[in-house]
């Protein structure tokens, strides 16, 4: 309370110097064509005067002096002159020459430099060269027009401030419209001090709070930003944009997303890349695909989606062209795995011999009905005749020819020619064509023949055509048959991930160093010491993929030292299994079958019928079955070359290990958690470590088993207060420059 007497007693005592300081000049009369005046009233009317004040010209066509109040009215083609740059016009002038103010009316227009300032009513200090408009106004620049319900014009710093109704639109064609905005028209830098919305040729940015440069289309966005782009879109707590080069960095709790892939990634430091929809997300990297799998929480299914985190993500859209796409395995029916482009070639190759042989039948068939129409209405020998009538045929007489074969009949045939499925190259290479011949033939058989030309009619005008010119019109057609091949414009989202690589769903956790995945074949690549989890399932090997159809988990692949460790409920048995190619099959989202190749070999525990361990069984083949059921092992099947060996589990005092054992379940992923973090939250406890055992029977000439376990504040309406209160948040920041993207390329891209 103190401190406030004393700040207001300061304030009387320094106002009487201030008016003193304000000194009061009169306003000086330089010409006028005529003057009219009242000496009484100290009120004189002038024709085409001009008045200088302060450093001030000012003109009209017709003024009236108030010389006591050193006050003037001015109407028509008013003009103020201040120094060199600013100039202002309108149709009427109240110009007070004590408080140096001028309140203009009409078609206001305000010049300064390269600006120009239109309202119907602008008021202008002389002093502080401000002006301020209440009802609307509008500037413009060659590099930006803004209109407003209310503006500020500061002269001096060349800044303006906009309320209300803010519309910007830059010389790219680009829009900002907000409610609290600042303009300098000398940097070109925009500032925005609540909801803003920016929208360019390909961009949409959103913020309240930040700036944005009408000429470079630089951009910095400080709070709730977003920016979208087609279906994608980049939030963070602060935004970077560089609007030409197309790149922007987000910084804190980032989110991409794109609606179109289903596909959302996280961090807290992002980096986006316009032509190649590209974004590097680091710093607690997750995404998170949606599947159409579904889990059952509290008596309810809901989506389970699949989260995936490194220490480096990015995501971009490739085309599909420039990408080695894999295809998914599948069982044939001689039990052996091979590959979908194979099981769909043989069926194409099943239906193209059908369609080829139906296209033959229905060939013959036209032959046949065109050879009776030929052989009806001319002379046959007694020899032919009786041939004809032997086939089937009419011996013709003297009667008129029967009419030609129902065209309906030959519609029906060429329909199913055309209607058969087969492969894309035949359509079009084969259909198409000979329908567009079919239709050229007919134009010119219903020509009229005229001196050896054909003759028909086209759009309304006659046209001659004769052999040549068909072939002319038949063979460009089929040249424009040929569409160009969809993968070399289709582009599909493809993500790749560096270190640390953690994948977590319900059904499938995974571990891995490098990860390449893409929505063109769907299919997740696992790269250097990977580990699977499946259920009680543990897979690693030197490459591992998941293959995903129709949003769902279907198979998985193990290239190279495939290793499979199998553990039911508590159990410390582990049953193994190892080969160079594990391939696994999911049944609704659980584990059903699953194939080893290559030096497969096993090592499963069995069961007596109370439940307990009997008997461990060691197999060696060419090639093994497993089948699952309820997340269980239940059945091995030996396919060929077999050899195994069986030794009661009471005999053996240690536990038996393949060469190449590991299990490390306390690196596998439990939660949506872990994959944020980076760490296991909650490790799982660690199987009793079994201890060296003695050597087992062995099938001969194969692998020993192992035998070790391994704000701001308001602003006021003055002029002055909102000068003080406009904050400059760009001017005191300096943009980052942009960041040379260091992140490997996928060895998966064609070179």
């Amino acid at each position: 309370m103190y401190v406030q007497k004393l700040h207001l007693l300061f304030l009387f005592l320094i106002c009487p110097f201030v008016l003193l300081a304000q000194t009061r000049t009169q306003i000086k009369l330089e010409t006028a064509e005529r003057a009219d005046g009242s000496p009484k009233a100290n009120i004189t009317h002038l024709k085409k005067p001009t008045f200088s004040h302060e450093g001030a010209i000012l003109k009209c066509d017709s003024a009236v002096l108030y010389t006591e109040r050193n006050f003037f009215e001015a109407f028509g083609n008013v003009h103020i002159n201040q120094g060199d740059t600013l100039n202002i016009y309108s149709d009427f002038l109240n110009y007070d020459g004590n408080g140096k103010k001028a309140h203009l009316d009409k078609n206001v227009k305000l010049v300064d430099r390269e600006n120009t300032l239109t309202s119907n009513i602008l008021d202008y200090d002389m002093v502080a060269k401000i002006g301020k408009y209440t009802t609307g106004g509008k500037l413009v620049n060659k590099d930006a027009t803004i209109t407003s319900r209310e503006g500020f014009y500061f002269s001096k710093d060349r800044d303006a401030y906009f309320k209300y109704n803010v519309l910007v639109v830059t010389a790219e064609k680009a829009t900002i419209t907000s409610d609290d905005l600042r303009y300098n028209t000398g940097t070109n830098w925009t500032y925005f001090y609540g909801p803003t919305n920016i929208k360019s040729k390909e961009d949409k940015l959103y913020t309240e709070n930040g700036a944005y440069n009408t000429k470079s289309e630089n951009a910095y966005f400080g709070k709730n930003n977003l920016y979208t782009n087609g279906s994608r879109s980049l939030k963070g707590d602060s935004l970077y944009y560089y609007g030409k080069q197309g790149y922007g960095k987000a910084v804190k709790n980032i989110t991409f997303r794109d609606t179109k892939d289903q596909t959302t990634l996280w961090g807290q430091l992002g980096e986006y890349y316009r032509a190649e929809e590209r974004i590097v997300a680091t710093e607690k990297a997750y995404v998170a695909f949606g599947t159409k799998d579904s889990i059952m929480v509290k008596d309810k299914k809901i989506p389970d989606t699949l989260w995936l985190g490194a220490d480096t993500l990015e995501s971009q859209r490739s085309f599909v062209k420039d990408l080695k796409l894999l295809n998914r395995p599948v069982v044939k029916k001689d039990n052996e795995i091979g590959t979908e482009d194979e099981k769909e070639k043989a069926e194409k190759d099943k239906e193209k011999a059908e369609a080829r042989k139906l296209l033959k039948q229905q060939g013959d068939a036209i032959k046949e009905e065109k050879k009776k129409e030929s052989n009806q209405g001319k002379k046959l020998s007694r020899k032919e005749r009786r041939e004809l009538e032997k086939n089937g045929g009419k011996v013709p007489t003297d009667d008129p020819p029967p009419p030609p074969v129902d065209s309906l009949t030959i519609n029906k045939l060429k329909l199913q020619r055309d209607s058969i499925v087969t492969d894309s190259l035949l359509k079009l290479k084969e259909a198409i064509p000979l329908v567009k011949l079919d239709s050229a033939k007919n134009k010119i058989q219903k020509a009229a023949t005229v001196k050896g030309k054909t003759k028909e009619a086209v759009d309304g005008k006659n046209a001659i055509v004769n052999a040549s010119t068909a072939n002319k019109v038949i063979k460009p057609l089929l040249k424009d048959t040929i569409i160009t091949n969809p993968a070399d414009t289709v582009r599909a989202r493809i993500i790749k991930a560096f270190h640390n690589v953690r994948v977590y769903k319900a059904n499938m956790q995974a571990k891995a160093d490098s990860l390449f995945y893409t929505s063109a074949d769907s299919t997740l690549r696992w790269y250097k010491n990977p580990i699977l989890w499946s259920n009680g399932t543990q897979q690693t090997g030197d490459t591992i993929n998941v293959f995903f159809k129709e949003s769902k988990i279907h198979n998985f692949q193990v290239l190279q030292n495939g290793f499979i460790v199998n553990v039911e409920g508590d159990s410390t048995k582990f049953n193994q299994v190892k080969g160079k190619i594990i391939t696994g099959f999911f049944v609704e989202g659980e584990l059903r079958n699953m194939y080893v190749d290559g030096n497969a070999e096993s090592i499963y525990y069995s069961k007596n019928n109370k439940g307990e361990y009997d008997n461990v069984n060691q197999t060696v083949s060419s090639r093994l079955r497993f089948k699952f059921l309820e997340k269980e092992l239940t059945h091995i099947v030996t396919i060929r070359e077999v050899e195994g060996a069986v030794d009661p589990i009471d005999k053996l005092a240690k536990e038996a290990l393949l060469t190449g054992f590991i299990w490390k379940p306390e690196l596998r992923p439990t939660s949506k958690a872990d994959i944020i973090k980076g760490i296991a939250t909650k490790a799982k406890p660690k199987a009793k470590t079994p201890a060296k055992s003695p050597a087992t029977s062995n099938p001969k000439g194969k692998t020993a088993i192992n035998k070790s376990m391994p704000a701001k504040a308001p602003i006021k309406e003055t002029a002055k207060d909102v000068k003080k209160t406009l904050a400059k948040p760009v001017e005191m920041l300096k943009l980052p420059p942009k960041i040379v993207d260091t992140v490997k390329v996928d060895t998966l891209i064609k070179q």
